[in-house]
């Protein structure tokens, strides 16, 4: 019995010693093939991030108050020119009796904000305004965050072109953004289209800089390390690994950038380089009330661009930080 197991298992090891052909390979093995999602496929968890930062945001009430009457604000200014009984902002009034422009009114049931030096109706001009800046406010903060994120992305993480964005930061930093708004409005028409592209020219890389600082400290943890021994595509990592971190920090710059551009559509206004009379904005609104804001019956046409400048401003703060709060990943810990 001894003599025959040691018969059997030198044929088993000579048989298993001998090389396979490669039809026997083949047959025994079968190659695995690579997927990304089944690599990073973790366990089951009903974890919703969005969820869970829309649960967390609803929980304050003062900035859901404040959406609520933003979102309010900005349904009315699209709709108030099509509302019946609503005036030309850009028409003089005249006085039926003597055909006299009706030159500042004092609010009243006719023109509930009253009129301004020229007989124009400022109810319809604050709200055809208040639809100019934020149109230029919510245009120049989307440019923004597209080009910031992009080119904060890449520069951060691709170390490659990490010379290039820095050269180019250097260069775009250093233009003074009023000085460029100012260098604009002389050389082009003052329009919207300039405004725009005055604010967006420097504007983003603030935004690239503070996204690449982000990235630097993120890049290089164990998650992400990981990620790419799988083979985890680059911008799978951007999107999927980085991203999510950065929502709170971005959304809070993204909705101070809004007030920002108005601020800076305000500014180059009050200068008098800023938009033309015929196109009517906060800035245009502001410029006109400061002439008169010494004369006390006339300061409601300073007072009232004032209030929703101010509102405006205030709201987008509280409700960025509050959506920044919430996005948090740090916050979301049950």
């Amino acid at each position: 019995m001894s003599s025959y197991r040691s018969h059997k298992e030198k044929t088993l090891l000579e048989q298993v010693e001998r090389a396979l052909t490669p039809e026997e390979e083949s047959a025994l093995f079968t190659p695995a093939g690579y997927g990304f999602r089944e690599a990073e496929k973790g366990g089951y968890s009903n974890y919703s991030y969005w969820q869970s930062t829309f649960r967390a945001f609803f929980k304050n009430r003062v900035a859901v108050f404040l959406l609520l009457v933003m979102a309010a604000l900005l349904l009315f200014t699209v709709v108030q020119p099509y509302l019946p009984g609503q005036r030309d902002p850009n028409l003089i009034y005249d006085n039926p009796l003597n055909g006299l422009p009706l030159r500042n009114q004092q609010p009243n049931g006719e023109f509930w904000f009253g009129t301004n030096s020229i007989g124009q109706d400022l109810w319809a001009r604050i709200w055809a305004g208040t639809r100019t800046s934020l149109f230029i406010g919510f245009v120049v903060a989307g440019v923004e965050a597209l080009l910031g994120i992009l080119a904060g992305m890449l520069w951060g993480y691709v170390r490659r072109v990490e010379f290039l964005f820095t050269e180019l930061y250097n260069i775009l930093d250093n233009l003074p953004q009023t000085l460029v708004l100012v260098l604009f409005s002389l050389i082009l028409k003052p329009s919207i289209q300039t405004m725009v592209l005055a604010m967006c020219m420097t504007g983003w890389i603030q935004m690239a800089r503070f996204v690449r600082n982000q990235i630097v400290i993120l890049r290089d943890r164990d998650y992400n390390l990981a990620s790419r021994c799988l083979g985890t595509s680059t911008w799978r990592i951007l999107f999927k690994n980085l991203l999510p971190y950065l929502v709170s920090v971005i959304m809070l710059r993204v909705a101070l950038a809004i007030p920002a551009a108005i601020g800076n559509e305000v500014f180059i206004t009050y200068i008098g380089l800023g938009l033309s009379v015929e196109t009517p904005s906060l800035g245009n609104l502001v410029n006109d009330g400061r002439k008169v804001m010494m004369q006390a019956g006339l300061r409601y046409q300073l007072l009232y661009p004032t209030l929703i400048l101010s509102f405006v401003t205030i709201a987008f703060y509280l409700i960025g930080n509050a959506f920044s709060d919430a996005a948090d990943p740090k916050n979301h810990l049950q």
